[in-house]
């Protein structure tokens, strides 16, 4: 099925809101109480789901509950990268390097075997990981810990994607399942940082709860406009394009943020999103 012009700008659209929600939390001073927020805000947009969905089956169940404690890990990891690392450089390592690891590993979970076009990207986008991994701005430690935590989080993706994969395919219905997904995961951050910080993280709510809640509804709505595409167009071509989110992580960290290296970056990113559009496009 052929990407309708229409469609294609809803997926860019999404693409830019999933870098922009990123760029929030990094460029906040309390980022675990900004992501708490952002999280929150998945709550309603799962209940508004829920009257549209069907049942879930008792295996679908578990691979959602497999699920929320890898996300949980992953959110970890993504502020310990955002603590020592640069939004352009830790976004595309981990977006890059979570598909990546998905191509990889879909010969043993799936038994898929990778076209010519497909180890193409594969090659590509190793290429653009590999010339984020330098160059950073800050400490060599902290560089070190930015490119370590950068790639679990992108290890985490990949966990994720292959869990939702299953999770999707046994639920009756997989509107259920997203709905669910985004419902049981929300809270954790925001419990997490109550037991760690008690009033101190409840303060900081209160003070940044504006920022964090309109973050909060940029990465519903782009997961919303995401979902739309997919029923109104060829999954691969969606899934495809959405990649150039990694172009526009790179820019915001370059023009808006102030971060250095920034146009060496945005072309290593554009490398990492030619690649992965590459792993992704059907004809």
């Amino acid at each position: 099925m052929a990407l309708d012009p229409v469609v294609a700008g809803f997926v860019l659209l999404a693409a830019l809101m999933h870098a922009s929600w990123n760029a929030v939390v990094k460029s906040d001073t309390d980022r675990q109480t900004s992501l708490a927020l952002v999280m929150l805000a998945g709550i309603p947009f799962g209940l508004a789901l829920l009257p549209f969905a069907g049942g879930m089956g008792r295996e679908a169940w578990i691979w959602l509950a497999a699920s929320v404690l890898v996300h949980c890990l992953y959110y970890t990891c993504l502020l310990k990268a955002y603590r020592f690392g640069d939004l352009s450089q830790v976004y595309p390592i981990a977006r890059g390097l979570g598909p990546l690891l998905v191509a990889l590993a879909s010969g043993f979970v799936f038994s898929e075997t990778l076209t010519a076009q497909e180890l193409t990207g594969v090659a590509i986008v190793s290429l653009g990981i590999g010339s984020l991994a330098f160059g950073g701005r800050h400490s060599p430690a902290e560089n070190r810990h930015a490119l370590v935590f950068a790639m679990l989080t992108g290890l985490c993706i990949a966990s994720y994607t292959l869990i939702d994969a299953r999770g999707v395919r046994a639920a009756e219905d997989p509107l259920a399942y997203i709905a669910w997904l985004n419902i049981v995961e929300a809270p954790w951050i925001a419990l997490l940082a109550i037991a760690t910080r008690g009033g101190s993280f409840v303060a900081a709510a209160r003070r940044g709860w504006k920022r964090g809640l309109a973050g909060g509804f940029v990465a519903a709505a782009g997961y919303g406009i995401s979902m739309y595409a997919f029923s109104r167009s060829g999954a691969a071509h969606v899934a495809a394009l959405r990649e150039v989110s990694v172009i526009f992580a790179a820019i915001i960290g370059a023009v808006m943020l102030g971060e250095g290296f920034g146009w060496r970056r945005v072309l290593a990113a554009m490398l990492v999103a030619g690649g992965l559009i590459l792993m992704n496009w059907r004809a």
